[in-house]
């Protein structure tokens, strides 16, 4: 159902079951997959290509040109997946040709009032950005991650899976995944071990990973050889600590 007082472009490609409310705005080149719900004074704009039964609140805006003062009007975009919630105020922006030209969003998200995403970020899915999180470009959040409420995250920075950064937290540097962070800057607290349980963790793969981050943060040793000692312990899961290492281009919090 499309309220007659929201507008809708004629190259705009509309699913089933689709609810447009009054006063929102379906821009040039957006692709709404079937069972979409956008309530009113929502706008979306394209190039935009957006996925199954998402939500969309009053007053989100979507798929916007970005905020970088590079960009000059390129042919970028905005992929998101499926059922994901974009809640009042969220502002979630398309890429840049100085990146991959693509912000992507994966499934089964929640972005709480007021988050913004800003341009070429890539948001995993089943992740939650709590009130007021702001992601500045090229941010990359992993499946599972919770963002604690007015926490920002600098440019380039990667929040590995499972991580928990609290609120009002400065991120300026990598999270690696599974860890508990806080503080401005933040620093290592711990292991996501609550979420961790919530996912299907057993207690074997919980120790597994609590002894890398033990490895990791609290034996004072060089990033190289804590590294190394990691490799020793022969886990799929403490493994995932060294490939987000190597991957590392601002080096991770410690």
């Amino acid at each position: 159902m499309i309220d007659p007082l929201a507008f809708v472009h004629p190259n705009a490609t509309l699913g089933k079951n689709i609810t447009i409310g009054p006063w929102s705005y379906i821009g040039a080149d957006v692709t709404l997959g079937d069972d979409c719900l956008i309530e009113s004074h929502v706008v979306i704009k394209g190039p935009s290509t957006i996925g199954e039964g998402n939500h969309f609140f009053q007053f989100s805006s979507v798929g916007e040109q970005c905020q970088d003062k590079k960009y000059a009007g390129e042919n970028t975009q905005l992929i998101m997946g499926d059922r994901n919630v974009i809640r009042e105020g969220v502002t979630i922006h398309r890429g840049t040709i100085q990146d991959s030209g693509i912000t992507r969003i994966g499934d089964d998200n929640l972005f709480m009032a007021n988050v913004h995403v800003a341009h070429d970020c890539v948001v995993g899915s089943q992740c939650i950005l709590a009130n007021s999180v702001n992601l500045a470009g090229h941010v990359e959040v992993g499946d599972f991650a919770i963002l604690g409420g007015m926490t920002g995250v600098h440019q380039f920075v990667k929040i590995g899976a499972h991580a928990f950064v609290g609120a009002t937290s400065w991120v300026n540097q990598d999270v690696p995944p599974f860890v508990i962070c806080a503080g401005q800057p933040c620093v290592p607290r711990g292991i996501n071990t609550e979420g961790l349980k919530r996912r299907g963790f057993d207690k074997k793969n919980i120790l597994a990973i609590r002894r890398g981050f033990k490895t990791l943060y609290k034996q004072s040793l060089p990033l190289d050889e804590a590294i190394v000692e990691l490799a020793n312990a022969n886990d799929e899961y403490v493994d995932l600590f060294i490939d987000f290492i190597n991957k590392s281009n601002r080096g991770i919090i410690r």
